[in-house]
């Protein structure tokens, strides 16, 4: 019976270990988020105040036509509201997996991922 109660009294040491190690205690800086990043033809900007911009190069848009967004990064949620031209909002939830000053990394709930590189002045 001893036996069977340090069994079970390891079993659940280890499970709370595991659990103590959940991916909800990720938190990102939102301060590195801040700037401009690229992914291939694709660019995001993340503005101080809240608000940022996206566009395509491919699609013959400009940073000066981007659409518009406001943000929030919260621990690894994402959260970004597209702001349309004709009225409406769109929300868009990521999931981010990396963020350091230099790479961004994030997943939808479709299982679309994305990369991006921080954009230099010199870019």
């Amino acid at each position: 019976m001893k036996k069977i109660l340090s069994y079970l009294i390891s079993a659940f040491l280890i499970s709370a270990l595991f659990v103590s190690c959940a991916e909800d205690d990720i938190s990102f800086d939102e301060e590195l988020l801040i700037g401009k990043w690229r992914s291939g033809t694709l660019f995001e900007r993340y503005d101080n105040d809240g608000t940022g911009a996206t566009w395509d190069t491919s699609d013959d848009v400009s940073e000066e036509e981007a659409q518009p967004f406001t943000w929030t990064l919260i621990k690894t949620d994402l959260t970004q509201i597209h702001l349309m031209e004709l009225g409406g909002k769109v929300p868009k939830y990521y999931t981010v997996t990396e963020l350091t000053a230099t790479r961004l990394k994030y997943k939808d709930d479709f299982g679309n991922h994305f990369s991006f590189t921080k954009v230099t002045e010199d870019d």
